[in-house]
């Protein structure tokens, strides 16, 4: 309970009962020795009756809880940052990287948060009461990732073809052989910064011709 009311109700328990509380952990059984001994069967000021007596007669009319518990969060619109996260209280939590940027809702709950797109729910965390933690889910970078890898694979296609007018062609023949062209385009590439870009042309048209498709081989010729 709050301190303020926690600290009202230790005042009363000592002046009924003049009971000694030492910390909070006494607290709940000295409170039910309260309700049991002297508040619910006291006089009630209003009622005039025992709130024992009259708990018997209003029992029966009460309906019971519901079978879910109600949601408590607290909801709030936010925005993930460049670095796909969200801020509660210091602390720092990710989204799947793809939502960087467009408004989210944020429902906070004692132990955890969820945050939705619409009505998808896209991340949930267990809240932290500690400070400046970041909390990322190991699936949420992956996209980026996979975009930042098909960028760089992108760049890399575009400076081979940049190598000599049959680079295409050259990439075609790879492919049709089933080898992974991956690691002789970036070998190829790699042989301009050590050679001029007239000789790397040269071998590999010198390749094609030969069908000679290994990057060590062109880099013999």
């Amino acid at each position: 309970m709050p301190e303020r009311n926690s600290n009202r109700f230790t005042r009363q328990l000592s002046c009924d009962r003049a009971l000694e509380i030492a910390d909070f952990s006494a607290l709940n059984p000295a409170a039910r020795q309260w309700l049991d001994t002297i508040a619910n069967v006291r006089l009630h000021g209003e009622t005039r009756a025992q709130p024992t007596a009259l708990w018997h007669k209003e029992q029966p009319s009460l309906r019971p809880l519901p079978l879910h518990p109600f949601a408590i969060a607290t909801v709030t619109q936010v925005r993930a940052s460049r670095q796909f996260r969200v801020t509660l209280e210091t602390n720092h939590y990710s989204v799947p990287a793809h939502y960087a940027g467009p408004v989210l809702t944020l429902k906070t709950y004692p132990d955890r948060l969820c945050l939705y797109r619409g009505e998808q729910l896209i991340a949930r965390h267990p809240r932290r009461y500690d400070r400046c933690q970041d909390v990322e889910d190991p699936d949420h970078p992956k996209p980026l990732l996979e975009q930042r890898k098909k960028a760089r694979d992108h760049q890399l296609f575009r400076r081979f073809l940049a190598l000599s007018p049959q680079a295409e062609t050259y990439y075609r023949q790879l492919e049709a052989r089933r080898l992974n062209p991956h690691h002789p385009v970036r070998h190829l590439v790699a042989l301009r910064d050590i050679y001029t870009p007239e000789a790397v042309s040269r071998a590999l048209e010198d390749a094609l011709v030969y069908e000679a498709f290994s990057s060590d081989y062109i880099a013999n010729l």
